[in-house]
């Protein structure tokens, strides 16, 4: 794992070390403060034996309003990037070679000053650690409409990727697949239930001849996925409209047979299918449809990152081999 450690107003010493057990105090404050931001990335093992990482620029820029919005020390880019480059050149061993295989990366920025009281903590670490992972979500999702429950409010740390974001989240997801779902809809719990996020994922719907995500606000976080989907499906010629979509809408287009697919969106799983949709206790179930957009966008980003296409839009950064396999 890679680490490198804030104090005295400045990020230094950094270092690649085994992956194992790290010393903090029980003061450290993000333990009771909770101080702790992170990204989640990708690299690829191409079909040239090279190895890709996927949009450093993106997540690095993502990841630093994060930081800022959790008063935390922001950092060069040479650093965010040389940690993941350097740290992929040791571990590249570990990249799996199948398409929908990869090497995981975690970022992890968080507050590991020793003190008892309130505050914003002067010293923190930085840690990127990594793990071979498969494909996500083989399956169609279930997913419930929260009507109660909120993921995030206007003015809080809803577009951050904060620890406390999925802590909070893991209730109402507890209590939805109870009742036989995989994930939630969050909404923003006004009165029409204008639809925000899936999960840990953001979340599409292809309605009529138009793909429809929601648009980004305070209270959804910007994903690297989602914009690279959005992207691609307009150099495709596919009509995306970024917008305010509420679940009345949804049920009205389920209904009527509008409703043609919906999907989630994230690093996990590029790209998750919806299956059924629940809506104040009414199941929507959406159609299987064939050559769909969410497998096009799927299959095209696959195909960027794995070298069978040209990257037109310079997402890729490819990191030294040794030795190509």
């Amino acid at each position: 794992m890679f680490r490198a450690v804030y104090s005295r107003q400045e990020w230094h010493s950094p270092e690649i070390l085994p992956y194992g057990p790290i010393e903090i105090m029980p003061t450290a404050l993000a333990l009771h403060y909770g101080q702790s931001v992170f990204e989640g990335m990708k690299a690829f093992r191409m079909n040239s034996g090279s190895i890709s990482v996927f949009r450093i620029q993106k997540h690095y820029e993502r990841l630093m309003r994060s930081l800022e919005r959790m008063c935390m020390p922001t950092m060069s880019y040479h650093l965010f990037e040389q940690g993941i480059l350097q740290l992929i050149e040791k571990d590249q061993a570990f990249v799996p070679q199948g398409m929908d295989d990869s090497l995981y990366l975690r970022p992890l920025i968080f507050a590991s000053e020793a003190k008892f009281g309130v505050k914003i903590s002067d010293e923190y670490q930085f840690i990127i650690m990594t793990g071979p992972v498969g494909p996500f979500y083989s399956n169609p999702l279930k997913v419930k409409v929260e009507n109660k429950y909120s993921r995030a409010a206007h003015g809080g740390t809803g577009a951050a990727k904060c620890a406390g974001n999925y802590g909070g989240a893991f209730y109402a997801t507890r209590f939805a697949r109870e009742e036989g779902y995989d994930q939630v809809l969050w909404t923003d719990c006004s009165n029409e239930l204008n639809i925000e996020e899936s999960g840990t994922m953001n979340v599409f719907f292809h309605i009529g001849d138009a793909l429809i995500t929601p648009a980004l606000s305070d209270t959804i976080l910007d994903g690297v996925t989602r914009d690279s989907l959005i992207t691609l499906a307009t150099s495709m010629g596919i009509q995306v409209e970024q917008r305010t979509i509420s679940a009345a809408e949804i049920a009205k287009a389920a209904a009527n047979g509008s409703l043609k697919e919906a999907f989630g969106a994230g690093t996990a799983a590029i790209t998750a299918r919806i299956g059924m949709i629940g809506i104040d206790g009414k199941h929507y179930q959406l159609p299987t449809a064939t050559n769909s957009i969410s497998q096009q966008l799927h299959d095209a980003l696959l195909a960027i990152r794995v070298g069978e296409k040209e990257d037109v839009f310079g997402w890729n950064t490819i990191v030294k081999v040794s030795a190509p396999v």
